[in-house]
């Protein structure tokens, strides 16, 4: 594959660690925006960190012409128990997108995530509602993103990784997309699922758990 850029929102994550540090090491061009870039522990040549926050456009716009894909694994509880701060975000996103032609877009969301029209199992809705209850403002904010781009971009390649992530220890495994089964995974290989699914044609359109491969 030739040499493509990487646009990522939520770098310095423990996710966004792991993603970047892929990114490069197969030998891409990766820009990332952080409101702490000194957090960021990937360095190279082929890595742009550009400080800011995704809540003014100014400081990531600049950031989407040129860009092959773009991921974004964002997380705020505490601020998303009271707004859609990654609703507000993404719906900005997707114009600044479409106005530079930019067409692939990976949204990493919680695993309890409800798509919208359907029902979450009973096993999971329970869990959500107890052990996952202080972080239901992300789960709404998840929700609502995924309906923004199911109802409003349909003419972007989005898909949604509908993660279970559970540690920052060491690889468990290879994940797989599954539409009903979802693994609690470690940040590492979350990462190295968000970079084989960002660059598969077939994922586009898809809001997928993932599972590890048995």
């Amino acid at each position: 594959m030739r040499q493509k850029t990487f646009l990522v929102f939520g770098a310095t994550g423990q996710t966004g660690q792991h993603f970047v540090a892929l990114a490069l090491k197969a030998g891409h061009k990766v820009r990332a925006l952080a409101r702490n870039p000194e957090k960021l522990t990937s360095t190279g040549a082929d890595l742009r960190v550009h400080p800011g926050s995704i809540h003014t456009a100014a400081d990531w716009a600049g950031l989407v012409p040129g860009a092959d894909y773009v991921v974004a694994m964002l997380g705020d509880r505490k601020t998303q128990e009271k707004h859609n701060i990654n609703t507000a975000f993404v719906r900005s996103l997707i114009p600044a997108m479409r106005a530079h032609g930019v067409k692939r877009l990976l949204y990493q969301a919680g695993g309890l995530t409800r798509v919208p029209g359907r029902r979450l199992s009973p096993v999971v809705w329970t869990i959500r509602k107890s052990v996952a209850r202080g972080y239901e403002g992300q789960h709404r904010d998840n929700e609502a993103v995924l309906r923004y781009l199911m109802q409003d971009a349909g003419d972007i390649e989005w898909m949604v990784h509908r993660a279970g992530i559970g540690s920052n220890g060491p690889s468990r495994g290879v994940l797989q997309r599954s539409a009903s089964k979802i693994s609690i995974a470690t940040f590492q290989d979350c990462a190295a699922y968000n970079y084989r699914t960002v660059l598969d044609p077939a994922a586009v359109h898809t809001y997928d758990m993932s599972k590890y491969q048995k």
